[in-house]
């Protein structure tokens, strides 16, 4: 047989070329298993439904037998900490950087424990963190997993400021920071008494604490919501008005009302979380309540006409409260009362001290105070 070969100098043009891809794919419709197999790749990966050729063929089983070793682990990359060629934007410095709502058992002592080592006195309660660095011009990013870890050492110790301190100190050091940042969101309960009944039920306050260290200065802040029924004044005499002068029955309007309250707290001694609350009762007794029979139900009625206040005076009365307290520096208070009478909300802003002061307020700040439960 006579097998013509190619001239070397053959050049085929592109409808040859298309007429041999019409040809091999020809062949590949009638051809057998067998015959695919015996195929050259290179011709294989021509065909309709053939992986490409630049792609190569990966496993897909899950290799659970396999060992990060510290070799291995040398050769994975790591942008966040690249060189700075690699950051897009601003080449600017970033004050915060970091991880939110990072969940984590916390364990707390109670002003009523009766003393540092008081196991009855502790409960434990979910806190969601924010763990914030500062961020130089230079560096593209922080490795987030290690203000993860640092908390993970020290979450079995039960809460104090020296275990948030040392907290914030592994991974301001780990990610070699100049500021950082620690926030703990949580709600706190608390036993409280009917008003006449003697029955008791669980008050549940939200409380954030916070930890700042800014340029080797380090400030330590509670953040406490109060909710409480605010009677307003004008309403009860005006309804006094029509009772004493037409024989007329009306009622004075009253909402519930939340007071933001966030505190500095100075070194020595304890600030507990219930002397918070209980500042903010002598201050504004008129605390929602919990437990309820009819003779609670009037008391409340009773103690809310006592202690009428527009919102203007809750934020004075919180301010004074606070104020008479030694062991609270700075502080601010944000009052919403969630009117009964007007489709809007009545707020006031009081702040001593320049940790507070803001020439701008959050778009959001007064719609986070309302309480739904």
């Amino acid at each position: 047989m006579n097998i013509q070969k190619p001239a070397a100098d053959f050049e085929p043009d592109t409808a040859q070329a298309e007429a041999a891809l019409d040809v091999l794919r020809a062949f590949a419709a009638r051809a057998s298993d067998a015959q695919l197999a015996a195929m050259d790749p290179a011709l294989r990966r021509l065909l309709p439904g053939e992986p490409d050729p630049a792609y190569p063929e990966f496993r897909r089983d899950y290799p659970a037998e396999f060992e990060a070793d510290t070799a291995y682990k040398r050769t994975m990359p790591d942008l966040q900490n690249g060189p700075s060629s690699l950051i897009k934007g601003a080449r600017t410095a970033i004050q915060h950087v970091g991880i939110s709502n990072f969940r984590l058992p916390i364990r707390f002592m109670t002003r009523d424990g009766g003393g540092d080592s008081a196991e009855h006195g502790d409960v434990t309660l979910q806190a969601s963190i924010t763990g914030t660095v500062s961020l130089e011009a230079e560096k593209k990013g922080i490795n987030m997993s290690r203000i993860m870890r640092s908390f993970y050492v020290h979450a079995e110790k039960r809460f104090s400021s020296q275990v948030v301190e040392a907290a914030l100190d592994d991974y301001k050091n780990d990610l070699e920071s100049f500021d950082a940042r620690i926030q703990m969101r949580f709600s706190f309960p608390l036993k409280v008494n009917s008003l006449r009944s003697g029955l008791v039920g669980w008050q549940y306050y939200d409380i954030a604490l916070e930890l700042v260290d800014t340029g080797g200065v380090r400030r330590q802040f509670i953040h406490l919501d109060y909710v409480y029924s605010s009677t307003c004044p004008c309403s009860l005499e005006l309804s006094e008005h029509a009772r004493a002068g037409r024989g007329q029955l009306a009622t004075p309007h009253s909402q519930r009302s939340v007071a933001r309250i966030s505190v500095e707290v100075l070194p020595g001694k304890v600030l507990w979380f219930e002397d918070l609350i209980d500042a903010c009762r002598s201050a504004v007794p008129t605390e929602t309540q919990v437990m309820v029979k009819r003779e609670d139900e009037q008391a409340f009625a009773e103690l809310n006409a006592a202690n009428p206040i527009f919102v203007e005076d809750a934020a004075r009365l919180f301010c004074e409260a606070l104020e008479g307290d030694a062991r609270i520096g700075d502080f601010r208070v944000v009052a919403s009362h969630q009117e009964s009478l007007h489709s809007h909300d009545a707020v006031s802003v009081l702040t001593r001290g320049a940790a507070f002061e803001a020439q701008s307020l959050d778009p959001k700040l007064f719609s986070t105070l309302i309480h739904i439960g």
